[in-house]
């Protein structure tokens, strides 16, 4: 505090500015590594459009639970109806690779700059937020990438009205729902984290979270018939359980 506090505007200003040059230098790199393993990135992207993909493989394994889930004839092919479609497509998922690979970095150095402002027990609060926030978010993309994105996209990727009518799914499509439920899971994993901030701000009451328990598995419930519209009873389970185990987690952190 004592050595920001003889810092002027103009070097705070400085400092921001070195600080999103680093955070900028450091991100493109990334990007640009992950533009030249082009193969090796969308191998990871796209492999939930095979039977192959791990949660394909572990739904089969299950034997009989799934009937309408085989797990060994699943197979969507991808189509590209714009001429720059796919190089764009390629530099996005290259950028969004890169931004995800340079995260840990770039909230170092974005608490690096703010922390000198803070005293130390808030120093403290803030390492156990961010830290968090930031596991929290991580573990919500891959639930999304390894359970809820697969489960949608069977569904929707083999559904038909007739027999007659063939899907044709454009790669465009596919990145964006994606990249939708995997910011959207990021999101939902944050519900501990604002739930224990809101509780220490006095704003929360676990016994207010218990007393509408039954209203929010409706909110959940219907929030994981949105996010994962299926057709049977264990899909919905599969994306609503995440959900309802982290809001009785965050009832445990109020109450603490």
């Amino acid at each position: 505090m004592a050595e920001a506090s003889v810092q002027t505007f103009w070097d705070h200003l400085d400092e921001l500015r070195a600080t999103l040059i680093r955070i900028g230098v450091v991100t493109v790199l990334f990007a640009v590594g992950a533009f030249m393993f082009k193969d090796e990135m969308f191998a990871v992207i796209l492999a939930p459009r095979d039977a192959g993909f791990i949660t394909y493989r572990w739904l089969g394994s299950l034997g009989g639970i799934l009937s309408e889930m085989p797990g060994d004839t699943f197979s969507v092919d991808l189509i590209n109806t714009q001429l720059a479609q796919q190089f764009i497509i390629h530099m996005k998922a290259a950028f969004c690779v890169g931004l995800l690979c340079a995260s840990p970095y770039i909230i170092y150095q974005l608490f690096r700059f703010i922390s000198p402002a803070l005293y130390e027990n808030e120093r403290r609060y803030a390492v156990r937020i961010v830290g968090s926030a930031y596991v929290m978010f991580i573990a919500g993309m891959l639930i999304s990438y390894y359970l809820i994105f697969p489960l949608t996209f069977r569904f929707l990727g083999s559904y038909q009205v007739a027999g007659d009518v063939t899907n044709m799914i454009s790669l465009e499509s596919y990145m964006d729902t994606l990249l939708m439920l995997s910011f959207s899971m990021g999101l939902v994993f944050e519900m501990p984290v604002l739930s224990w901030l809101l509780g220490r701000m006095g704003l929360l009451k676990a016994s207010a979270m218990r007393r509408y328990r039954k209203h929010a598995i409706v909110v959940i419930l219907t929030a994981a018939a949105i996010i994962t519209p299926t057709s049977d009873a264990f899909t919905l389970a599969a994306v609503s359980l995440p959900m309802w185990l982290l809001y009785e987690l965050s009832i445990l952190l109020v109450r603490r």
